[in-house]
């Protein structure tokens, strides 16, 4: 249902109202990640008006593309980084200040793309993230990060791997003809990881605020970030290469 609302958005909605549309969802995920650095109600709903504030600067005067840089750097070098040395609780002012670079840069992405776009570039995470579940659950043996979030193996991310990978050739054959298979499978496989490092970043935030979701808007699903942690990884990347493949041509 989540998907077919989001969809129908994007399609139907004039760029304004998906703006809003954004503003909200980014909204409800900035108020939930401010509770998950400790902070109160009153702050927190400051904190989330703060982000929707600094979403319609940067959309009004256009720097996505600094913006979309800046995040990948922080998916691709940055978080890699902090899981490795571990995400504390005596972090939370730090977890504060990155919960803008999470949340903000994955709602201007929405406004770059396409609607077209868009759809291809989740499909990136729904393909990924299903295929690792199934492998995962078949043939997952070796954990990948038993500290943050247990479930996720090896063989997993291998699967999801694969199944992005397959995505990118398919879509290679039907867009193209099979041009530019190599530079979509390298896109995917980047998109993979970056998502992974995502939902492990979300956990991460989570296990050390001492809570299993980020809060309970959607019954029996959490919150809004356990819904979008991936994909907030991978808009950002995901739109600087475009803009970098646009500006190419």
């Amino acid at each position: 249902m989540l998907i077919a609302l989001l969809l129908a958005g994007l399609f139907l909605l004039p760029r304004a109202g998906v703006a809003a549309l954004m503003a909200l969802i980014m909204a409800i995920g900035g108020h939930e990640w401010a509770k998950l650095c400790g902070l109160g109600t009153a702050a927190a709903r400051l904190y989330a008006a703060g982000m929707v504030a600094a979403f319609a600067f940067l959309l009004a005067f256009d720097f996505s593309f600094a913006v979309f840089a800046l995040a990948s750097a922080f998916w691709i070098i940055a978080v890699p980084a902090w899981l490795w040395l571990g995400v504390r609780d005596s972090q939370r002012r730090l977890l504060a200040a990155v919960g803008y670079v999470v949340l903000v840069p994955p709602a201007l992405a929405m406004l770059v793309f396409r609607p077209s776009e868009v759809l291809l570039v989740l499909a990136v995470a729904w393909i990924a993230d299903t295929a690792a579940y199934f492998t995962g659950r078949r043939w997952g043996r070796h954990k990948l990060a038993p500290s943050v979030s247990p479930g996720k193996t090896w063989e997993g991310a291998a699967g999801g791997l694969v199944g992005a990978t397959a995505y990118a050739i398919i879509l290679s054959m039907v867009l193209a003809g099979g041009k530019g298979a190599v530079e979509l499978v390298g896109a995917a496989a980047l998109l993979v990881m970056v998502s992974i490092a995502g939902d492990l970043f979300e956990s991460a935030a989570k296990r050390q605020a001492g809570v299993k979701d980020s809060g309970t808007i959607l019954p029996g699903h959490g919150g809004m970030l356990d819904r979008v942690d991936s994909v907030t990884a991978i808009l950002p990347v995901a739109a600087t290469l475009l803009l970098l493949a646009r500006s190419a041509l």
